[in-house]
């Protein structure tokens, strides 16, 4: 008899020029929207617009906050936890990028 072994990706593909309220984003980052308003208040996330209500997040924000949602549940770390987290995911992605354009380029 022959195994097969499945591997399943999840992935998504936003476009940066997405703008999405603040139920939006909650509800694509499964994180209750005071979740979301305490990471922009930690600086996680940086919407444009005065208030919630006029909040507007862009794809790039949405990728940050199912990373924080991750953190969150999976590592069950706290706001500023996972604002340090995403400030050291970020330096690394700086850092290899960096290190690719040296060597290559």
């Amino acid at each position: 008899m022959t195994q097969t072994q499945i591997t399943w990706i999840e992935g998504s593909l936003v476009e940066e020029e997405v703008h999405m309220s603040i139920v939006e984003i909650s509800q694509a980052a499964r994180a209750p929207e005071d979740l979301i308003m305490s990471w922009v208040t930690e600086g996680v996330l940086s919407p444009t617009g005065s208030s919630p209500e006029d909040w507007r997040f862009s794809g790039d924000s949405l990728r940050r906050a199912k990373t924080a949602a991750h953190l969150t549940h999976d590592l069950e770390l706290n706001t500023p936890g996972v604002a340090l987290a995403l400030d050291l995911l970020d330096e690394i992605s700086r850092l290899r990028s960096q290190l690719l354009r040296t060597n290559f380029g």
